[in-house]
């Protein structure tokens, strides 16, 4: 397990390894893992709530309509699709995709979801962005809030795994805080928890990738 106190010298170390630029840079952390064999279908998608998130927060699209879709609107979601968007979209494969990768998490009303399924399932379900399911009357301000203050972490047969922790903005307490988070909720869902994790890296845009094996652990 990487303490805090090693976990802060590599925050400190990326930052002081990245070039200043004019712009807040994201600060990632990516986890390389041993001893699992992918072979055997392997795979991680977890949403982890950050105690630190950003000023923006993560991104959200809403599939709904009706009063729904007006509940996901005053939310503050970043776009809702109704439903005749959802079917012309899902005809377009350029389209869909550029949709995809344009938000983070996606919600839908519960009764779309065969609906999202056929349209946008093929392009949602790899990239394990399939929605978040809304059901009538759920409190969708809350749900909205949750994800806009989350990170996904995921892989899928491989050994390693990223996610964005914050900016550059942050003080180095802050992503410590949100690196921890990500650790913790990765260990588990791994096999022998702490034990399958090797490294810890962390990276600013711009920056240089940090090891904590570099730093002495």
């Amino acid at each position: 397990m990487f303490n805090n106190d090693q976990l802060k010298e590599l925050v400190k170390k990326a930052r002081e390894a990245t070039p200043k630029r004019n712009f807040a840079q994201s600060a990632e952390i990516t986890l390389v893992l041993k001893d699992i064999d992918v072979k055997k279908g392997f795979s991680v998608n977890e949403i982890v709530v950050l105690p630190n998130p950003t000023k923006k927060g993560s991104s959200l699209c809403m599939l709904a309509t009706g009063d729904m879709g007006l509940r996901a609107k005053k939310a503050g979601v970043d776009q809702v699709m109704e439903p005749d968007t959802l079917d012309r979209i899902g005809t377009n494969r350029r389209e869909a995709r550029k949709i995809v990768r344009s938000y983070d998490f996606f919600l839908a009303d519960a009764t779309l979801m065969s609906s999202v399924g056929r349209s946008l399932g093929q392009f949602l379900g790899p990239k394990g962005k399939m929605p978040t399911p809304v059901p009538y009357g759920a409190p969708i301000e809350n749900i909205a809030s949750r994800l806009r203050s989350s990170t996904r972490i995921r892989s899928k047969n491989q050994l390693n795994m990223s996610t964005k922790i914050g900016d550059e903005s942050m003080t180095d307490e802050q992503l410590v805080a949100n690196a921890s988070a990500v650790i913790a909720s990765v260990e588990k869902k791994l096999p022998q928890g702490d034990k399958n994790i090797r490294n810890a890296i962390i990276k600013f845009t711009m920056g240089k990738a940090l090891k904590a094996s570099t730093l002495g652990k």
